[in-house]
């Protein structure tokens, strides 16, 4: 069994979640952010959420849900993100924007829910924001200018790697670039609490590959 926790990000397909949680996945998430290609509608997040609640994980039935239903924003107003989580029974949001730790603060208070601040990195410097947020959770993307995840593209783990094997263990989610291929390497580098893959997994922008996801897990088995 995988030491590390896996969230599949990213959904669109209500069949896709459910595969995922069967698998054996930590998390789901949706995007609600405009900009991304994997945008859903809150009746169309619900509806991918909704469709893993009765699902198999680890070859046995689970009693309702049993994964983090996860919902992503990028500098959303706290109106929103707590319509959204409301309407699909949000148990985290990720913040992928530029959210103050205030403003982090106040949306987990309004929604309930467990709270995951995406930061960007680009170098050493990027490091020190860890220590600026007391969500629950950090979750560790790629740097591009253009784009805010999904990318593809690694940021170098010996950066991850650095940061108190308490603070990785306790709340790091790492993200970017990972895939099959790569996702051993990158548990064992930096030994996280969880891992975070979207298009590592896809055939096209928000549909997952079964063969890919099937692969994913059975590569994390023997950590």
């Amino acid at each position: 069994m995988s030491i590390v926790r896996v969230k599949i990000c990213g959904l669109t397909r209500p069949g896709d979640a459910e595969e995922a949680v069967r698998l054996g996945a930590w998390a789901l998430g949706v995007i609600f952010a405009p900009e991304s290609p994997r945008r859903l509608s809150i009746k169309q997040a619900a509806a991918v959420l909704d469709a893993a609640g009765d699902g198999m994980r680890a070859g046995r039935m689970q009693a309702g849900d049993d994964f983090e239903r996860v919902g992503v924003f990028v500098n959303a107003a706290a109106d929103e993100v707590e319509q959204a989580a409301h309407a699909c029974r949000l148990s985290a949001v990720q913040l992928h924007g530029e959210e103050s730790p205030e403003e982090c603060r106040e949306i987990g208070e309004r929604t309930g829910c467990r709270v995951i601040k995406a930061l960007r990195v680009s170098g050493p410097d990027s490091m020190a924001g860890v220590v600026s947020f007391d969500t629950d959770y950090i979750l560790l993307d790629t740097y591009h200018p253009g784009r805010r995840g999904g990318t593809g593209e690694i940021f170098d783990w010996n950066l991850a790697a650095e940061l108190p094997a308490s603070e990785r263990s306790a709340r790091v989610i790492l993200s970017g670039g990972l895939d099959p291929d790569n996702i051993a390497e990158a548990v064992r580098a930096v030994m996280p609490f969880a891992v975070d893959i979207s298009s590592g997994v896809e055939s096209a922008p928000g549909i997952k590959d079964p063969a890919k996801l099937e692969n994913l897990f059975d590569k994390l088995k023997d950590i």
